[in-house]
Order: C-alpha cells, then structure tokens, then sequence
C-alpha cells in the first residue's frame, strides 16, 4: 500500500511482512456467535479497546448480520448501528499513527461505505464484491481506501441453496476475477483491492476445506488474501463442536494452513490466541 494518501496499513508494514490480524465487532443482535453482545455503544467500545490491547491491527465493525437466515434492516438502521461505535473508538483509541488499529466496515450498502469512510474508517470489506450495491465500487473509488471484495453468491437467505460446484477453487477464482473487474471499472485501484474467498457463504463444509487446500491458487492472482474462518459452522461440523465460541483451536489450525499458504490477514473473533498462533505460523512460513 503507498504511504501517501488514505491511511491504508500500519506504519512501515509492506504486505508480506507479516499476517495481520482483524478483529471482528458485531454491532448486531442476531451474529451467529455474539449476537447482541456488543449493541450497545459502551460495550462495543469496551471490547475494540479489548481486542487493540490483544494484538489486533484491524477491527472490522458490522451493522448487518450476514449469518445464513439473517434479517436485513436497511441503510439508515445500519449506519444507525454503525457510526455512534466508529465515532467513540476513534475518539477513544489511537490513531494508526500512534499504534491504533485501522478501522474496518463490514458492508454491501454505498450509503453505509460513504457514511462511515466521511467518519474516519480506512477500510471497506464488503461480503458481496459490490454485487449488492454496485454504487459501493464508486464510494471506494472515490475515497481511495482499500476494500476487501469477498465471495459469495446470493443473500442470507438463499446462500446455501447456492452451495453447487464444480470445481469450487476455479469457480471462485473466477468469480472473483470477475468481482475485480467490476471494481477496476468503477475507477478502484488494483493496489486497494483485497480478496476474501468466502468461508461459509455458499458453501459446504467440503467446500471450505477444499478452499482452504487451493488457497495458495487465489494468492497466487497477485492480490493480497484475508481469510476469514472465525468460529465458523464447517469447524464445527469437522469438530463435532455445536458451540461457535468452543470452535477456537480448529480456527487456529485453520489460520496455520491459511498462512502456509499465503494469506495476508485473518479475520477473527479472538484476537489473543490468533495473534500467537500468526506470529508462530509467520516464523515457519515467512523466515
């Protein structure tokens, strides 16, 4: 990322260094692990200082559950969600100059992307590639940030329907060739665009392991790969483990193969263990 311009990553980092580690912030009552933990401004602030204490490089705040099943609320309720936590951490914490964390919005909507961007957050990861909201691509552009534009297909309610492969790595790879594509267009520069395979979002459990095998295929596009396995149901599924918050060491194990295959951020909910387990994995993998 250039160091000029939009703050874009942390001082001095150039991708491959190191894996950063995103933690994740649901503003939201209905995230498939801890819905409604965090509504409340006051606690959501308490739980980004938690995780900026823990290690984590980025928070990415979510106003929108995107969980299979979920109920989308619109625009205005999700900036509603959204802007009153962003504004009491960057009051609260310090800022990437100083050692804080980069501030992240998870989000399909241009109206919650601008919003948030003229609020003071660097980030936009956005679940659908600007396949929702096409109008997202432009806000981006327009603010030169870099957004993270990951796989799915469909919304929460038809996602698993969706779950057909013929050869999920390829299929993926495409899309998201295809994804890129439609963010060049729209005036995104190549340097600002991440990818995100999508665990989780159209996809079994034999396709997320499979994912995760031909990761190093993705990587391999030239684009920088955050990975984002938190928690999620196929560990669950692999684990025999109904508990997403019981999920942590086949997350971590996860995040090893994620790194051995050159992912460049990690997505999680506990930043403290994921932060160990990247830094070792680093040692192995990026000596």
């Amino acid at each position: 990322m250039s160091p000029t311009g939009p703050v874009a990553a942390p001082p001095g980092f150039r991708w491959g260094d190191r894996t950063l580690v995103m933690g994740v912030l649901n503003l939201t009552p209905d995230s498939f692990s801890d819905g409604g933990r965090y509504e409340a401004p006051e606690a959501a602030l308490r739980q980004a200082r938690l995780l900026h204490r823990q290690g984590a490089d980025l928070l990415d705040l979510g106003g929108q559950s995107t969980r299979p099943g979920a109920t989308e609320i619109d625009a205005e309720a999700e900036i509603a969600r959204v802007l009153p936590v962003l504004r009491r951490i960057l009051a609260s914490l310090p800022p990437p100059a100083a050692g804080g964390p980069l501030l992240s919005i998870d989000t399909f909507r241009a109206p919650v992307a601008e919003a948030a961007l003229a609020a003071g957050a660097h980030w936009i990861n956005d679940v659908s590639a600007g396949r929702r909201d096409p109008d997202l691509l432009a806000v981006v552009a327009a603010a030169d940030c870099p957004c993270v534009l990951m796989h799915s297909r469909g919304d929460s309610r038809t996602m698993d329907g969706l779950a057909r492969y013929g050869d999920v790595v390829a299929e993926v790879r495409q899309e998201l060739l295809q994804a890129t594509d439609r963010a060049l267009a729209a005036g995104v520069r190549a340097e600002r665009i991440l990818w995100d395979p999508g665990l989780g979002f159209a996809k079994t459990t034999a396709h997320n392991l499979a994912l995760l095998r031909g990761l190093a295929l993705l990587r391999a596009e030239g684009f920088p790969l955050l990975v984002g396995p938190s928690r999620k149901r196929f560990i669950g599924e692999v684990l025999a483990e109904p508990r997403p918050r019981a999920r942590l060491w086949g997350t971590a194990a996860v995040c090893g193969q994620a790194i051995a295959a050159g992912a460049d951020v990690l997505r999680v909910h506990d930043v403290g263990p994921i932060v160990q387990t990247a830094r070792m994995a680093d040692a192995l993998w990026r000596a």
